[in-house]
């Protein structure tokens, strides 16, 4: 009789029943060696990236969906920029942020230092030189200065607002809307004796108005407000004469105006500032997105604590005694042993204390009935102490925000000097990307708006033959803006380091006074008023003024000997 057939090894000896069976289970359960694209296991196995399995159970119910940019931010930017302004009025970690940022950006002064670039100008004509530059500088430097500072605020289309005023609101909106705009006009009216001297003024506009007319979907030319062509350039704004939510205002917060981005000769009109973070992005979005959720929870959790501690203030101290609930339910049910029942446990109390007034020299001390013990309340309802946890949710933030958690939190007895300088130096290459992006993007477009007017009058000196504004608009207007000073963590050894760099050839005059928010030559000039002052006064030279000395050896710290 023949044998039935077997599975054989490689030795070809017959393979067990009971291997064959737990083989096939494994390969069931997707596990052991059985594990692979031929397997036939577990469905995670299907996937070439843990990214993209759907089946783990920390990935399953992700199913985050492919969109453009517009179609991300266009129709929840009215939500979350509500949410991100609700945090700026309420939340005092997220206003202190936002007022961080622009006291270390715009601060209260932001004043522009011409620097035309005459070396792309001579190839025009050969009159510009550094000499004219020098010039140019000074006489446009001064009228902007007039026309930005303004006692009359001719300036702004609401004549309340200054320049750097303006250039303030206009980031701050950036930052907690996503998004600033501003338009110019052209207002000859206002032009008089003792008012305005130019006709260009700016007005500040919420970006709340820049919407689609009559609240209609994204098109494939108008997304969110903005009128772009076939090559996506922005063309037009249409914006509302008010805002949606003035009641007072109904008419005319449904009534669109089309605002051209640049008339017909190049004059702009329209300047609109965001943050892109991808290709083809029409509208902005707040720097508090990504944390929004975090600082709504840690401001509940703040609440819930200040309950706790309320409770634990109102209910400091309390004494317990053994009248048990037994005892007051049966004394409840006899109406008429009522106040037999409370009263005699009432009475043997007040009569033990009255008895037991003991004091010595002058010192009470407390005593207490049979049966009575006092019982306190734990500080805070007996938490734990929430400021490791909250200063982790607020380091979060202000990595999302581009600052250091010192700078959020504002608690700097856990840091070293060097910590705090190295998130300084982190947070300075934030401030400064923001800066110079503002700059390009508004500050500087501004200016260039405005400087035209004076061109066209003959205020600046030209060389002859010089080309017209509108033909080298980027290179008259070109400069650099000053903002809030950097400030020092240790103001001596700090000093000496820019000292060093300076006789190093590592850095300039121009360029460290920037960082502190000065113009090197009115620094300059300015030290000059001050020696000849002392000289006249009959002063010591001081010794920063001396010769016979490097500047590095005057910032050296002296010995002992040579003082």
């Amino acid at each position: 009789m023949a044998s039935p057939p077997a599975l054989v090894d490689n030795r070809g000896q017959p393979i067990p029943s009971a291997t064959i069976a737990r083989i096939r289970e494994d390969a069931q359960r997707g596990s052991s060696r059985m594990r692979g694209s031929l397997g036939g296991g577990g469905a995670g196995n299907f996937f070439p990236y843990d990214a993209v399995n759907f089946q783990s159970q920390d990935q399953g119910d992700w199913f985050p969906q492919v969109r453009s940019p517009d179609t991300e931010i266009n129709l929840y930017r009215d939500r979350m920029a509500a949410k991100a302004r609700d945090l700026r009025r309420n939340d005092p970690w997220a206003n202190g942020a936002i007022s961080g940022i622009l006291d270390s950006t715009i601060g209260a002064q932001y004043r522009f230092v011409s620097k035309p670039d005459y070396r792309a100008l001579r190839l025009h004509a050969k009159g510009f030189d550094a000499v004219w530059a020098n010039e140019y500088r000074q006489v446009l430097e001064a009228k902007w200065r007039t026309y930005s500072e303004d006692l009359g605020h001719y300036n702004d289309v609401n004549r309340r607002l200054t320049i750097s005023q303006q250039f303030r609101l206009a980031l701050g909106h950036k930052l907690v809307d996503g998004e600033s705009l501003i338009v110019a006009q052209w207002r000859p009216d206002r032009i008089g004796r003792g008012t305005a001297t130019y006709a260009t003024c700016f007005e500040g506009i919420d970006p709340d108005r820049l919407s689609n007319p009559n609240m209609g979907p994204d098109t494939r030319y108008i997304r969110g407000g903005v009128e772009i062509d076939d090559d996506q350039v922005a063309i037009a704004y249409h914006i509302r004469r008010a805002h949606q939510f003035d009641w007072y205002n109904s008419v005319e917060s449904m009534q669109w105006d089309r605002v051209e981005r640049e008339d017909p000769d190049g004059w702009r009109r329209v300047y609109h500032d965001y943050d892109a973070d991808r290709v083809s992005q029409n509208r902005g979005v707040s720097v508090f997105a990504p944390v929004i959720g975090s600082l709504k929870m840690l401001s509940r959790l703040y609440g819930v604590k200040l309950q706790a501690e309320t409770v634990a203030s109102a209910f400091g101290l309390y004494v317990t005694s053994p009248y048990d609930f037994e005892m007051v339910r049966q004394a409840l049910d006899d109406e008429d042993q009522d106040e037999k029942a409370f009263g005699w446990y009432q009475d043997m109390r007040s009569d033990f204390h009255s008895d037991r007034d003991v004091s010595v020299t002058g010192a009470r001390f407390a005593t207490l009935a049979p049966g009575e013990d006092i019982k306190s309340v734990a500080p805070g309802g007996g938490q734990t102490d929430i400021k490791p946890f909250a200063h982790e949710m607020l380091r979060g933030v202000s990595v999302a925000i581009g600052v250091s958690g010192e700078e959020v939190h504002n608690d700097y007895s856990d840091s070293s000097w060097s910590s705090a300088r190295a998130g300084i130096v982190k947070a300075e290459k934030t401030y400064n990307r923001r800066c110079d992006e503002f700059d390009q993007n508004t500050a500087t477009p501004v200016l260039a708006t405005w400087l035209e007017e004076p061109f066209e009058r003959g205020e600046l000196p030209l060389p002859r033959n010089a080309p017209s504004y509108l033909e080298m608009r980027t290179a008259y207007a070109r400069g650099r803006w000053l903002g809030s000073a950097r400030g020092w963590v240790d103001p001596v050894a700090e000093r000496q380091g820019v000292v060093l760099g300076l006789d190093a050839g590592l850095s300039t005059m121009e360029e460290e006074c920037a960082k502190q928010g000065m113009d090197w030559e009115e620094n300059l000039e300015q030290r000059a008023i001050e020696y000849h002052r002392m000289v006249k006064l009959g002063l010591p030279r001081p010794q920063w003024f001396g010769n016979e000395y490097t500047a590095t050896q005057i910032s050296a710290p002296q010995s002992p000997e040579q003082a």
